[in-house]
């Protein structure tokens, strides 16, 4: 199950006096179980960003305490800053990383907002997808006037916060308000150019930009701009949707970019932002050398992009999703300006490093034989099946990526590029259920571990013993269903794929076949001990079935192999 993740980046008022950066950030990671990714203190601009990631409930009541901490140690009435801002806590966005959609994030903002009003007495108001009100969607127009502007916009009701309205008073004039939102993942990015020139890196901003450009009357760059009947300049709108951009000089590296941020990239993607600015910078005789990312990058962003560029060159998108991943840092140059680690700068792949014990399908394929060896019971026959049932969709998968990739068949990429991506996604299910039949066996050895004493305790005990056995039972028939699948991946590789590679997939099958009747027994031994005959019995009805379809397709497909090889 894909884990639950939401990624928070409150903006505080105070840049400068470490101890009290210090003290909020304290405040953070006391609360609840979350990840201090990144705090980002600016003197100039008097604020720190602090960014911080985990459960949805825990980023909750982390953000909770940092606001209350800041709203104790920052003084508003003393703050001046470089940055536009209206309180302690000034900004507040959760965003979705994994597993969480932004609309279940903006409802998470909302309750929090108005926890933080009704708790701390806070005027809140809501923005972006968070928004009670449409037009509050932009922070700008939250915002407004900034802190000085509180006063005046607490006494009208068209601008009163949507939660903690009232009138500005000495607790107001200390903390000012703060503004709760929920957006999609923002990507900072800067696309690296083969010149110095500002002025030709400000023009591709322009040109890919949502804003644009101002409309000109005659010449596109020197012309009287035009403007409406309010004087507001008419707008020629960029190519790219939900993104910001900039032009700039780096001294650092001697270079000009194109600096952007990609507001939501589920309209523009990192890479569709990527070609869009390389064709721009062509079209005026730039070239895009490389690509930095600034801050941190969610998975997805990186895997579309390698599926993106594979698909152009017409190669299999089927493969491991490190290889995805790499395609996505050499086709975009992420590495060009200093190296890239993904480890350190893809979120999911940061809290993956904080995981133990570690996954059994993490092992090296001497290291997993050496632990089944030892004296544990686990890992045992039911996570043995599974990883034989992985063996055999990788074996399938090769060979789809080997046919995608044969000379002569290049229009057939495509489909034996789907082959593979089916493949791929039943390798990478039966691999989770290695660790998942082990947890299995271990959820009941837990139950031998419950008190007995009252009569209350065996009840419970024997409760939990029959959920925890149905589950072990459970677990091994989920291995049977996923590597049943196995077979028509493994056939149509027998009957279409690559003929060099035929042998290939009838052991797959062979695999496959014994992957099926291995967790068949666990079903079994598992399912006689339960007390629910009915139950038990629709299990284990359910596995003799697979295991008789499973015999008869190995021997369907070991029936095309022999006579492919003749």
């Amino acid at each position: 199950m894909e884990p639950r993740i939401i990624e928070c980046v409150p903006n505080f008022s105070e840049g400068r006096d470490r101890t009290v950066i210090d003290a909020i950030v304290a405040a953070i990671e006391s609360a609840a179980a979350v990840r201090i990714l990144d705090v980002d203190p600016g003197e100039a601009t008097n604020r720190t960003v602090v960014t911080f990631v985990g459960e949805p409930e825990a980023v909750v009541e982390a953000a909770f305490a940092g606001v209350q901490r800041a709203a104790e140690l920052i003084d508003m009435r003393r703050h001046k800053g470089a940055h536009p801002r209206m309180g302690a806590t000034d900004v507040l966005p959760l965003i979705p990383v994994a597993g969480v959609t932004l609309d279940e994030c903006a409802a998470l903002a909302r309750t929090l907002a108005a926890r933080i009003a009704e708790t701390l007495a806070i005027p809140v108001y809501c923005y972006e997808r968070a928004a009670l009100r449409p037009e509050r969607r932009n922070l700008a127009v939250c915002r407004e006037g900034e802190y000085e502007a509180l006063p005046e916009k607490l006494a009208a009701a068209e601008k009163a916060p949507d939660f903690g309205a009232r009138p500005f008073d000495e607790r107001i004039a200390r903390t000012g308000a703060t503004a709760v939102g929920a957006r999609d993942f923002l990507i900072a990015v800067n696309f690296n150019l083969n010149t110095t020139s500002t002025r030709r890196a400000n023009a591709i901003a322009f040109d890919v930009r949502e804003k644009g450009r101002p409309k000109r009357e005659g010449n596109p760059i020197v012309g009287r701009i035009l403007r409406d009947e309010a004087g507001e300049p008419l707008m020629l709108p960029g190519t790219l949707k939900a993104t910001k951009a900039i032009g700039w000089f780096i001294e650092e590296y001697g270079i000009a970019q194109v600096s952007m941020n990609l507001t939501d990239i589920a309209v523009t993607p990192l890479h569709a932002a990527f070609d869009e600015v390389c064709r721009c910078a062509e079209a005026r005789g730039v070239r895009v050398t490389g690509t930095e990312i600034v801050g941190l990058v969610p998975k997805k962003a990186l895997l579309e992009a390698g599926r993106h560029f594979l698909k152009k060159q017409h190669r299999s998108t089927g493969i491991a999703e490190q290889e995805i991943v790499r395609i996505a840092v050499r086709s975009m140059g992420l590495d060009d300006l200093k190296p890239f680690d993904p480890q350190e700068k893809v979120i999911e792949y940061l809290l993956e490093k904080e995981q133990a014990p570690k996954r059994l399908a993490d092992l090296t394929c001497a290291a997993f034989a050496a632990e089944t060896a030892s004296e544990s019971p686990a890992p045992g026959g039911g996570s043995i099946a599974a990883y034989l049932g992985a063996l055999g969709a990788a074996l399938g998968t090769m060979v789809a990526n080997l046919s995608a990739h044969k000379a002569g068949w290049d229009e057939r990429w495509e489909q034996f590029s789907d082959y593979a991506d089916r493949g791929q996604r039943l390798l990478d299910e039966l691999l989770r259920l290695v660790d998942e039949d082990t947890a299995a066996f271990n959820r009941i050895m837990a139950v031998f571990a419950l008190p007995k004493n009252t009569p209350e305790e065996k009840a419970a005990r024997s409760a939990a013993l029959q959920e925890a056995t149905r589950y072990a039972a459970e677990v091994p028939l989920r291995t049977m269903r996923a590597a049943a699948k196995v077979f028509p991946l493994v056939r149509a590789m027998a009957e279409e794929g690559n003929p060099n590679s035929v042998s290939d997939a009838g052991v797959g099958a062979l695999a496959a076949r014994s992957a099926v009747l291995g967790a068949r027994l666990n079903v079994r031994i598992n399912a006689a001990g339960l007390k629910d005959r009915a139950a038990a019995e629709a299990l284990t009805a359910e596995a003799d079935r697979i295991a008789a379809e499973a015999v008869e397709a190995e021997s369907a497909v070991l029936a095309i192999v022999e006579q492919q090889i003749g």
